[in-house]
């Protein structure tokens, strides 16, 4: 049993009491033999502390020693208010990114999918790079090919999106983005309901009822979790579906759907074109691996299939095109496109925490350079080195501990912002929120901050001639403390400038698009989403529907003049693929070289009137040009350039050749009636594009409304909406907006990457020019004997200034060298790993150098002006 403190004192106490009575039986006075007594038995408390460490582990005794120097660091920190603050919040901004995007980066590219056996669930993509389809997907032929030849493969399940105009569940007419899926669909994707059942097999072929599974995002947001929803039967274009369950919460891949329905319910999908045509392409592929297959062995397996199958049928596939077939696990195909700017706004952050420490190791470093006095008194008093760094890592822990509180409660808000930017790129990042994850990140970069800083600080030494001479006058600033504290801020800056520099660029970029001119009237043109199902197309009562419309809003007040067209500029961009071949009279490629792609865009009267377009040559499309008529077609002028001498296009003949067209039968040459001026409606950068233009009311395809407003065109919403429920009760009316807004609305990726880079920029510069700030600060109240001596002798006033602002814009000049050279190195081993890397042109470096230049002189002046007004006598009489 070990004994307590009181049987320990008295053990002592009984000690000397033996040993003063010895002596003063030896004749000593008793006063005498008292102070002897102590003396030779020595430091009571070190032999209590000696004692009792023989009874308890080491551990606990370097804990207690550290809970007191922590309520020693408490202490002092209080007196030094203004030091712990800025500590405390610059750490907490590097702790608090790092946190908030590290969660965002576990949540998408490591946490596990809810698919039952994800490791083995596959993404079968087709892609023809050679003519930029990233995306080719697959025909039902295609996939019957390769469902029947591949055995690495046990199951199939295939997904084409469509949208469908949804009446039912209490809401008015709205068009749902589905997925009509066959009925291994859910089983090969390991899916499960959370209400009712999912499709099966039973719910395949032609004389299946139409069944709906509605996902779960939109269960909760537009049905608020209904759970009576089981049952309902709503409608889905033309065809009337049973919804029979809900889907569990899972990663919406390979579209953001709200409804996913069977074949029957796209009658589409049941015609001949769908099921026949080799090049009639639309459907998305997964597979489950087979027992004991491994994905390399599949992923040989099904791109020798895949070849085969082109070899024996190159009318399907064009040589320029590079088809190709790509296998990957679903989970890496889904965080494919988050990984790169993940790890960028990871690196970003990253920077930022270093910057945040070289802050706060500036300070630290000049605080410990003022008590040095302190701590070579407890040197000399008999503390070891052990005892010293213990102390210092007391205050680290504090300093970085309340960093890291402080960081977790600003973590909550950085997710909720990278979340949302991340989902551009990935929608599991919408799925992010505030976990264990970021109380260990931030508690684990605390420790590591902690650590580093109290290694920050030289150690006195208890032998050195100066040691206690420290304690007696001013702050002396040794060399190597001086060549620290510069690095430190070296440091800030060098990465600060590569902050701004690449944010620099992506401003560039910015200013470069909103600015370039695209050749439409933007703010007067008003554009809806009108659209009929896929069964409708051609048919002559949706050509009457849309001319009764543009009939009856032309009437309306406030509007100038109406059209209808099948392509909203820039936000239909890529839904009609890479375009189709076509040739025209006269033309002929050379020995090697395919017929041209050109896109193809339906329009009808007046769309180039109301948008804006100038007609170059020829005649617009009239009434006439209907169903029956002469086929006509109307170019684009570099169309016209490109392929007819001169330019001079109008009255001859087009064909479109593509193989996609034999499915319409043999293609009927059209007459060019007219040009008109280039507008690129696919990039937000105008280029040249081959456009051909066909009329809409003979084609029979629109499903866009374009009006051209006198004034405020979002005033006239609701008219119009009236004007076409009025003809058509069923009609969804959506997506309402200016050309304007639809382009800043496709811009916001572009002007989001620029504000959080640029929020990391301004955060780092904000840190680097307080660490300037504060190097020279303390350079200055170190060296105010220097400057008195220079005043003394002569030295005028402006001449200190100059030198201390001239010390801080070497110190800006040597951070922005060593960040431009490290920049350029890191950019070449970047690119090694991700593509499309780019060095920010000369503009943006120069910006970023001019802003940490002007910065560092802001940062300067205040020091260069304190020492230009240094009191001579007072400098003088401080040493």
């Amino acid at each position: 049993m070990r004994p307590d403190q009181h049987d320990l004192d008295e053990e002592i106490r009984g000690h000397l009491a033996l040993t003063i009575k010895e002596r003063i039986e030896e004749g000593e006075d008793p006063t005498a033999a008292r102070l002897a007594a102590l003396k030779d038995f020595g430091n009571i408390t070190l032999t209590r502390d000696s004692m009792r460490s023989i009874w308890r582990p080491r551990w606990l005794d370097a804990a207690e020693a550290l809970g007191r120097d922590i309520r020693f660091a408490l202490r002092a920190l209080l007196r030094a208010r203004g030091l712990a603050a800025t500590v405390v919040v610059t750490l907490a901004l590097g702790i608090g990114a790092n946190a908030a995007i590290f969660s965002v980066v576990r949540g998408v590219l490591l946490r596990p999918l809810v698919n039952r056996d994800e490791d083995r669930l596959i993404y079968i993509r087709q892609s023809a790079p050679g003519i930029g389809a990233k995306n080719l997907t697959f025909s039902v032929p295609e996939i019957d090919d390769i469902k029947s030849r591949v055995k690495t493969v046990g199951m199939f399940g295939d997904f084409s999106t469509v949208d469908f105009t949804m009446i039912g569940l209490g809401s008015e007419p709205r068009m749902v983005k589905a997925g009509v899926v066959g009925g291994s669909f859910f089983d090969v994707m390991g899916l499960r309901p959370v209400l009712g059942r999912l499709l099966n097999a039973h719910d395949d072929g032609p004389k299946a009822a139409g069944a709906a599974v509605l996902t779960y995002r939109f269960w909760t947001t537009s049905l608020n979790s209904d759970p009576t929803v089981i049952g309902r039967t709503i409608r889905l274009g033309p065809r009337t579906a049973t919804v029979v369950g809900v889907l569990e919460r899972s990663v919406p891949y390979p579209a953001d759907t709200e409804i996913i329905a069977n074949v029957v319910t796209s009658p589409h999908h049941l015609g001949a074109t769908m099921v026949t045509s080799r090049v009639h392409r639309m459907t998305e592929l997964f597979g489950r691996l087979a027992p004991g297959a491994s994905l390399e062995a599949a992923r040989a397996e099904l791109t020798s299939v895949h070849a085969a199958m082109m070899r024996e049928h190159l009318e399907a596939y064009s040589a320029k095109a590079h088809t190709e077939l790509s296998v990957s696990t679903l989970r890496d195909q889904i965080a494919a496109p988050a990984r790169t700017i993940l790890l960028l706004l990871l690196a970003a952050a990253a920077v930022v925490f270093v910057i945040a420490c070289s802050n706060v190791a500036n300070l630290i470093l000049a605080r410990s350079v003022r008590r040095e006095g302190e701590l070579a008194v407890r040197a000399a008093l008999g503390a070891g080195s052990g005892a010293l760094r213990r102390t210092l890592l007391a205050e680290s822990l504090v300093l970085c501990g309340a960093g890291a509180v402080l960081g977790v409660v600003l973590a909550r808000p950085f997710v909720a912002l990278v979340s949302a930017y991340a989902a551009r790129f990935s929608v599991r990042a919408l799925e992010v929120s505030v976990d264990t994850s970021v109380l260990w990140v931030g508690a684990g970069l605390a420790m590591a901050a902690a650590v580093l800083l109290a290694y920050v600080p030289r150690l006195p030494s208890p032998y050195a001639s100066a040691g206690l001479g420290l304690a007696t006058g001013g702050v002396r600033i040794t060399p190597g403390t001086n060549r620290r504290l510069r690095v430190f801020a070296t440091t800030q800056i060098a990465f600060s400038f590569v902050l701004l520099a690449g944010a620099g660029m992506l401003l560039a970029t910015l200013v470069s698009l909103q600015t370039a001119r695209t050749g439409y009237d933007m703010r007067q043109v008003l554009a809806f989403d009108i659209p009929m199902s896929l069964t409708s197309l051609g048919d002559a009562k949706a050509i009457a529907f849309y001319q009764e419309a543009t009939r009856r809003i032309s009437r309306l007040p406030g509007v100038e003049d109406t059209a209808v067209g099948s392509f909203v500029p820039w936000r239909d961009a890529g839904s009609l693929g890479p375009g189709f071949q076509f040739t025209v009279e006269g033309y002929k490629p050379a020995d090697g070289e395919e017929n041209p792609r050109g896109r193809m865009r339906m329009v009808a009267p007046r769309f180039f009137a109301v948008l804006g377009v100038p007609m170059l040559a020829g005649r617009d499309f009239t009434a006439d040009d209907r169903s029956g008529s002469e086929p006509v077609t109307i170019v684009s002028q570099s169309v016209a350039q490109r392929l007819f001498a001169n330019g001079d296009a109008v009255n001859r003949h087009l064909t479109w050749t593509d193989p996609v067209f034999s499915i319409f039968g043999k293609p009927v040459p059209a007459r060019i009636v007219g040009v008109v001026a280039d507008v690129d409606d696919e990039h937000v950068v105008p280029g040249p594009a081959l456009t051909i233009y066909q009329p809409a009311w003979q084609v029979g395809v629109a499903g866009r409304l374009f009006v051209h407003a006198a004034g405020d065109p979002y005033a006239l919403v609701p008219a119009v909406t009236r004007v076409i429920r009025e003809i058509s009760a069923d009609q969804p009316v959506e997506r309402a907006a200016t050309l304007e807004d639809v382009r800043a609305e496709v811009l916001s990726p572009e002007r989001l990457n620029a504000f959080v880079f640029s929020g990391f920029a301004g955060i780092a510069l904000l840190i680097a020019v307080v660490g300037v700030a504060g190097v020279l600060a303390f350079s200055v109240s170190a060296r105010t004997r220097e400057f008195g001596v220079r005043l003394a002798v002569g030295s005028a006033p402006r001449h200190l200034l100059a030198r201390v602002l001239s010390e801080g814009l070497v110190i800006a000049g040597i951070g922005i060298a060593t960040g431009a050279a490290g920049g350029y190195a890191l950019a070449h081993v970047a690119a090694r790993f991700f593509d499309h890397v780019q060095l920010p042109g000369i503009m943006p470096v120069i910006g970023a150098a001019a802003v940490l230049i002007g910065a560092a002189a802001v940062a300067s002046l205040m020091p260069a002006a304190r020492a230009s007004r240094v009191d001579v006598l007072q400098a003088l009489r401080s040493e």
